[in-house]
């Protein structure tokens, strides 16, 4: 009976929970527990040594009345804080999603000028290459007519000389004797032919450096085009790639943003209805305590009118227990 007075006495209601779990609000209970236990019982009796254990118990048992309903009201604390976070997680994610879609015309603005950027360099390398290729057909085309130029002069030059030595030979033919004239025409018909055989010669060595420089440029034009055409294939290809590079970064970061998108509802929709039916349990939980509560003071009621009190004698001492107006005594439910 003694243990069962302790623990009313050490109750703590739901109500006064806010004002009794704050720094030093529980000293009065720790002094009240203390005065309980102040005694010195005599260990050199077996009564005296189960005494001790029986205070050591009680402290145990006045704990735990003053610690569990602290740790229901911490608890419901803690859960009063979760809409709070998640309203807080709410407005940070839509801040996210709408600094992202404030930004997407910029980022596609930036993506949309690297790919003008990238096909402008390829443009401008296409059109360097086609200039170097342009003019060194005309340098090979200059080269060309000037080599021809100079072999028309020298070719004027061997038919001057041929009419002078030739004009040179008939004065020498007039002023010398037949036999004179006869050597000198020999002499002359001699020079003349070892002259041509020097030219043809020289032109043959000629045409074939003309030849060999128009196939040396000719092969070096078709170089110059092929490793042009082979640079603006390349140039092509690596803007395209570039393009679908961009093409893909960009499906991928939609697809992302889609799945967070979708991420974020599927979290609000859990949340909302974890929410709901947290309420949903603890408006059950109190309907089914009102219930227990109810049926316990029935029985309470049933047993005091068995006892001998009218029912409003019992009604009236229920109620009295109930709100703790009676000393050391109160219902368990």
């Amino acid at each position: 009976m003694s243990e069962t007075t302790d623990l009313a006495v050490l109750e703590i209601k739901p109500e006064q929970a806010p004002a009794l779990y704050v720094p030093n609000g529980l000293d009065a209970y720790l002094e009240q527990i203390r005065q309980q236990v102040n005694e010195v019982p005599d260990l050199s009796t077996a009564k005296g040594r189960a005494r001790v254990a029986s205070l050591a118990a009680q402290v145990s048992r006045s704990k735990t009345a003053i610690e569990k309903p602290g740790r229901e009201y911490l608890k419901r604390l803690k859960e009063a804080v979760k809409p709070a976070e998640g309203e807080i997680k709410r407005f940070v994610d839509s801040c996210d999603a709408l600094r992202d879609e404030v930004r997407r015309p910029l980022t596609e603005w930036e993506a949309e000028q690297e790919r003008i950027a990238t096909e402008k360099a390829a443009e401008e390398e296409r059109q360097r290459i086609e200039a170097e290729q342009r003019a060194a057909e005309e340098s090979l085309k200059k080269q060309i007519e000037a080599d021809h130029d100079y072999a028309l002069l020298l070719n004027e030059k061997f038919d001057r000389d041929a009419a002078e030595a030739k004009a040179e030979a008939e004065r020498k033919r007039i002023a010398y004797e037949e036999e004179l004239q006869r050597q000198a025409v020999e002499k002359a018909r001699i020079e003349a032919e070892q002259a041509t055989a020097r030219e043809r010669e020289a032109a043959a060595k000629r045409e074939a450096e003309l030849k060999a420089a128009k196939e040396k440029a000719e092969a070096d034009a078709r170089a110059a085009q092929e490793r042009a055409e082979r640079e603006a294939r390349e140039a092509q290809e690596r803007t395209a790639k570039l393009a679908q590079e961009a093409r893909e970064q960009a499906e991928r970061e939609k697809r992302e943003a889609i799945a967070a998108e979708r991420r974020k509802a599927e979290q609000a929709e859990a949340a909302r209805l974890a929410e709901a039916k947290r309420i949903a349990d603890e408006q059950a939980a109190r309907e089914a305590d009102k219930e227990h509560r109810k049926a316990v003071n029935n029985k309470a009621l049933a047993d005091f009118v068995a006892a001998g009190l009218t029912e409003e004698q019992a009604k009236l001492a229920i109620t009295a227990i109930a709100k703790g107006e009676v000393t050391a005594i109160r219902i368990t439910y």
